[in-house]
């Protein structure tokens, strides 16, 4: 398949990077599309596991404030979500969500594996998260967890039972996506 990026130009470079391009591709048919403006919100990757405890039969959450959640609904700021964290360049997947394990939920995960990677929004952003599935266990526990102060993280520490995790994703009382994706393919897989 044929692209042409005619022009591209960076519009924010933060956080997030946000370029804005003019392009045309190839139709299925073989011809070029019309000339088409189209924004791509640059995150980078990510990599996010759902923490599983096998000798309590429960999982390992976190809850903490979500901004942009925030301006859709102001009481619902605060979301229940699998530990995740942005891949820094000099690591891999693997080392980030380890990294991210001990400082969000404050254990050391003793059994971790690949699930999958996915595209969350892949209308709007390039972002790509790895997914994980990591047993742990109370007594792998090295600190508190709550995430890092510097980075303005304070994150709270949720323990649900498998049984009360699955009911609140079939209230749908559970609302970010790859916790979502997480618990359905713990529910389909075992």
């Amino acid at each position: 398949m044929k692209v042409i990026e005619k022009k591209k130009e960076r519009l924010l470079d933060d956080f997030i990077r946000v370029d804005r391009s003019v392009i045309q591709y190839e139709l299925f048919n073989g011809s070029l599309s019309k000339e088409l403006v189209r924004l791509n919100v640059d995150r980078g990757e990510s990599a996010a596991a759902l923490l599983f405890n096998p000798e309590r039969e429960s999982f390992i959450f976190v809850k903490q404030f979500r901004y942009p959640v925030y301006t859709k609904n102001p009481k619902g700021g605060w979301i229940l979500e699998i530990v995740a964290g942005t891949i820094d360049k000099k690591d891999t997947p693997e080392q980030t969500i380890r990294r991210e394990i001990e400082e969000e939920a404050g254990v050391h995960v003793k059994k971790l594996t690949k699930i999958f990677s996915f595209y969350p929004s892949p209308g709007a952003s390039n972002e790509i998260i790895h997914l994980f599935y990591g047993e742990i266990s109370p007594r792998q526990t090295i600190s508190a967890g709550g995430g890092v102060i510097s980075e303005g993280e304070d994150i709270r520490i949720v323990e649900l039972s498998v049984d009360e995790a699955m009911k609140r994703l079939d209230k749908k009382k559970i609302i970010d996506a790859k916790t979502i994706i997480a618990l359905q393919w713990y529910r389909l897989n075992h």
